[in-house]
């Protein structure tokens, strides 16, 4: 089974979207239960994907990369990211301490939404029959993975990744200042590993081990749940 253009964009539309923006959400929720009030202020804290919708980072760049996957007949590492969600760690009641949780909670989300949509695939597989079921699977197999991969990408121990916010929170203070000195140079230093292609060596063991725990929570045919995301990534 090979899906087209048009197929590929529908099954990774509503996958790409929400494990964007509730990444983004989550962070601002867990900053405002920890003292800062700057997202709620800002109308952040909201489920509602067009709050975060960033033009390039949550349209532009997935679609691309998307399209060029599928003419040149790759399976490139889809990703893509939301308007930031302004956070003042400064208003935190332990900002260093604290500055742990709220950085982990965007990572969080997209474990629990990867989660979500296995269970969405456990449950396509419960109605064969169904004309549903099939896209249903697709689509949670595309939620999985993109949640996998906005997981790992983010827990990258380099500023400003939510990994480098944490490592920066539980480093020693001195080692901590020199680690947050690098967060102007961290997305240059992404991209000349993406282009190095070391990125991808990172992010794999992290992305497969994802997608392991959801086929182990829903007792899911590893094999059947790694088919499906090769359909849907090539």
């Amino acid at each position: 089974m090979e899906l087209n253009l048009v197929q590929k964009v529908v099954v990774f539309a509503l996958p790409v979207i929400f494990a964007i923006t509730l990444h983004e959400a989550a962070h601002g929720y867990a900053a405002l239960r920890f003292g800062d009030r700057t997202a709620e202020s800002q109308g952040r804290i909201s489920l509602n994907p067009i709050r975060h919708f960033d033009l390039v980072g949550t349209l532009i760049v997935p679609l691309t990369i998307l399209v060029i996957s599928k003419l040149t007949g790759g399976a490139g590492i889809l990703f893509g990211w939301a308007k930031p969600v302004p956070v003042n760690f400064n208003n935190l009641r332990r900002p260093k301490q604290d500055m742990l949780w709220v950085a982990a909670a965007g990572p969080g989300a997209n474990l629990l939404m990867a989660l979500i949509w296995a269970g969405l695939i456990k449950l396509a597989f419960a109605m064969p029959g169904s004309a549903f079921a099939m896209p249903l699977a697709l689509m949670g197999a595309a939620g999985i993975f993109i949640n996998a991969v906005l997981m790992a990408l983010n827990l990258i121990p380099l500023p400003p990744l939510d990994g480098g916010r944490i490592a920066v929170s539980l480093l020693p203070r001195h080692l901590a200042y020199q680690l947050a000195r690098v967060e102007p140079y961290g997305i240059f230093i992404l991209l000349g590993l993406m282009f190095m292609g070391l990125l991808g060596i990172f992010m794999w063991p992290l992305i497969q081990s994802l997608i392991q725990l959801a086929a182990f929570v829903f007792d899911i045919n590893p094999v059947e749940l790694l088919s499906l995301i090769q359909i849907v990534l090539n």
